[in-house]
């Protein structure tokens, strides 16, 4: 009886020290360990049928983090559609026709509620799942700090200054990161990234048709796909060695000119980080390592947290 009351004056103290953590703002892997204690295997085998069913989803929902984060921060604000009172995310021009996965997020939601009801913020659930794709094409893992809340507004306006363009200069990438709170050897590390998923043409057009530091080869091989005109959502892969894997031959693409987008080939360009590039692209720990812990810097950016936001029930709107 004795041990049993230490039991459970330990769960208390354990509970409430979970709760200090959110009310103070900040994040924590165990933030769900009692209230929904099966939430990482269920976001698991979630994402698991979802990139057995399209390898390519991994990066979707990886990307889909990516604008969600820097655009007010990690609030699952880029998940709500439209309504009357504000025009959100999805149509932003970065995103319109583009950010995908929307539907398996929402698979994710409906799961975890059945298991725990109105615990778990879609915020949360998008990190879990960006991690859970990486590690499923074989990328590393990290920790998923937990804890975030939801956004009740989202801001097409927002999108359309915050996310970096695929035209962006080395200087403009730099900028853009490090006003998130990112630094030079984060950006790099991140736009690892792009070692899955694919682009359409409408992005890459211009790379290929009119920069002067890129392989011919690779140029013609595009442009096979990538007409001068028309064809805007033709498809090709980021990484042309292996699209589906997460590994450093991204790196070793931009090496030799083969980066398919122009803010992916000004990360080598006789500027400040192709030492790093020729590191990663050489030392594929050394980028699985720095992109882990970049993932978790970018994980906390302006997360809400305490009474802020809310737990949706519904990751496409808010709570009525």
């Amino acid at each position: 009886m004795a041990a049993a009351f230490c039991r459970d004056r330990v769960l208390v103290f354990c509970f409430l020290v979970l709760l200090a953590c959110a009310a103070d703002g900040q994040l924590s892997p165990t933030f769900y360990s009692y209230t929904c204690p099966n939430l990482q295997s269920i976001v698991r085998s979630a994402m698991t049928q979802a990139v057995n069913k399209e390898g390519r989803m991994a990066a979707s929902i990886l990307r889909l983090f990516f604008h969600d984060c820097f655009v007010s921060g990690c609030d699952g604000s880029i998940l709500l559609d439209d309504t009357s009172s504000f025009t959100g995310e999805k149509n932003a021009g970065p995103n319109a026709n583009s950010v995908r996965g929307f539907e398996v997020i929402d698979t994710i939601k409906s799961n975890v509620e059945t298991a725990c009801k109105a615990t778990v913020s879609c915020a949360d659930i998008l990190a879990l799942a960006a991690r859970d794709g990486v590690v499923l094409l074989g990328g590393p893992t990290w920790t998923v700090q937990l804890g975030r809340r939801d956004a009740t507004t989202a801001s097409q306006s927002s999108a359309n200054s915050n996310l970096p363009s695929p035209s962006s200069s080395l200087p403009q990438l730099i900028s853009s990161f490090s006003s998130k709170g990112l630094s030079a050897r984060d950006m790099t590390a991140l736009s690892g990234a792009h070692t899955i998923g694919q682009a359409r043409c409408t992005t890459f057009r211009s790379h290929i048709y009119n920069d002067a530091n890129v392989n011919a080869s690779f140029a013609s091989t595009r442009k096979q796909t990538c007409p001068a005109s028309g064809g805007d959502s033709n498809l090709a892969p980021l990484d042309i060695q292996t699209p589906t894997t997460f590994d450093n031959r991204y790196y070793q693409n931009l090496v030799v000119r083969q980066g398919l987008l122009h803010s992916d080939q000004e990360l080598f360009n006789n500027g400040s980080q192709d030492s790093l590039v020729r590191q990663y692209s050489t030392n594929a720990a050394a980028f699985s390592s720095d992109f882990a812990a970049a993932m978790v810097k970018m994980g906390n950016i302006s997360p809400l947290t305490g009474t802020k936001g809310e737990i949706r029930l519904n990751c496409r709107k808010v709570n009525n």
